[in-house]
């Protein structure tokens, strides 16, 4: 049994803090986003720069320790916390640099999403990240990072023109399309498989500071047909509009969030309201930043948390039938809707990792509750919602996957690049060091 004398001793290069367990902060550090949630590393490593990420990933491997890394430590299955072994925490490293001339950002791997749009909309500029804003910056982009701009323009991953990252091996590299381009391509859309990312380099877009969201609520009983003309106003509306739907709470909510000139961001309300006979509407015009903060609350951390993720080329009648099946029970996992298309499809399918870039709508069924109690009959409920709605999917976002194993990682890539990401990984980790993730094993 390795001794805290000697995890120290290992550790003594690091400049950044190392905790054990009963020290101060340790436990703060190893609490994430999804309560239930209760592991015990080794040792965390708070690193403060590049060269700690590095010492501390040869460090894991001189004690063999398993390696978790954590941003903003929203991944549902808590793959930060490596039980018993090494986590490395890089949200020390936050900072975020917006050259406004180049619209271009400098973004360390530790940086949270509400500190990259804070400091981009300083600029009136900005770049595709997430809907909650204390999401980790890398997590997200190096799975996708769907967010509110993506149908104008692209995925996170989409708009990272470079990364620097530390490999399996402690050294640290730059991947471009100069550099390392194959492993640029596998860290667009591939997760956290092939090392850890200390920087990004974005680019931004022009994009103003404004906002506004649409919601209008229906009596379950109308929720199918509501959701057929939603989903059929879908399929011309334009790049500005990002649609949404939610069923919960008694209620199916459908509308849009608009990003952009204001110009033309109510010109749908009128055709959404004729889906039925609304009971309720919320029409918000706000800044891009408290866009990006609206759900923080309901997002917030400490809740036990289970989910399960659908993509879908389209909804058949019968897809949305099975949608709204049940949403009366209590334990039904509250169902949300988010339409993809627009520049997320411009780009080619074979451009970097991240898969179903045909996709029409993403699905997560989440449910978030307090009581230990109720672990099994909440996850069970949301497991037995997928699998009804399972035969009509046609693939899953790798950020959303939690439990499903292997099973799930070849729902989230093509056979083709699953293949391609599987080369990859047996050149860049081909002992997987870095396997706490929706994980690729090499196949050697």
């Amino acid at each position: 049994m390795t001794t805290a004398t000697q995890l120290r001793q290992q550790t003594r290069m690091i400049r950044g803090t190392v905790l054990l367990p009963g020290d101060t902060g340790y436990h703060r550090a190893r609490s994430v986003w999804n309560a239930a949630v209760d592991r015990h590393p080794r040792l965390i490593v708070r690193a403060a720069g590049a060269d700690d990420v590095a010492a501390a990933v040869r460090a894991a491997g001189e004690l063999d320790l398993e390696i978790g890394v954590r941003c903003g430590g929203h991944s549902a299955a808590g793959h930060a916390v490596p039980d018993g072994g090494l986590m490395i925490d890089l949200t020390p490293m936050g900072g975020v640099a917006v050259d406004p001339a180049s619209r271009t950002a400098l973004v360390q791997g530790g940086a949270l999403l509400g500190a990259l749009d804070r400091a981009s909309q300083e600029f009136g500029l900005a770049t595709t990240a997430g809907n909650v804003s204390h999401t980790g910056v890398g997590g997200l982009t190096l799975g996708g990072g769907m967010g509110w701009l993506a149908r104008q323009h692209g995925l996170a991953c989409d708009n990272v023109t470079s990364f620097t990252v530390v490999l399996a091996d402690g050294s640290i590299t730059t991947a471009s399309a100069a550099e390392h381009p194959d492993l640029y391509w596998g860290l667009r859309g591939g997760g956290g498989n092939f090392g850890i990312v200390t920087e990004f380099a974005f680019r931004l877009h022009d994009t103003g500071s404004n906002a506004s969201s649409v919601e209008v609520d229906f009596p379950l009983d109308q929720a199918a047909a509501v959701l057929r003309g939603w989903r059929d106003l879908n399929a011309t509306a334009p790049r500005q509009a990002t649609f949404t739907a939610d069923i919960e709470n008694g209620l199916a909510t459908v509308g849009y969030v608009w990003t952009g000139d204001r110009q033309g961001d109510t010109s749908l309300l009128p055709a959404i309201r004729s889906l039925g006979r609304p009971c309720g509407e919320r029409v918000v015009r706000s800044s891009y930043l408290q866009l990006q903060t609206r759900i923080d609350t309901a997002g917030r951390h400490g809740k036990r948390r289970y989910a399960k993720n659908h993509y879908f080329t389209g909804l058949t009648d019968e897809a949305i039938e099975q949608l709204v099946t049940g949403a009366d029970d209590p334990m039904f996992p509250g169902a949300g809707l988010q339409a993809y298309g627009g520049a997320i499809a411009d780009v080619p399918d074979d451009a970097s990792a991240f898969s179903h870039r045909g996709v029409a709508f993403e699905l997560n069924a989440g449910t978030g509750w307090t009581d230990p109690a109720q672990d099994a009959a909440r996850i069970d409920a949301a497991r037995s919602y997928a699998a009804r709605l399972a035969p009509f999917a046609s693939g899953a976002y790798v950020n959303a996957l939690g439990d499903e194993g292997a099973d799930g990682v070849r729902r989230a890539y093509s056979p083709a690049k699953l293949a391609r990401l599987t080369e990859l990984k047996n050149a860049y980790d081909p002992q997987n060091v870095f396997h706490l993730n929706a994980n690729i094993p090499p196949s050697r």
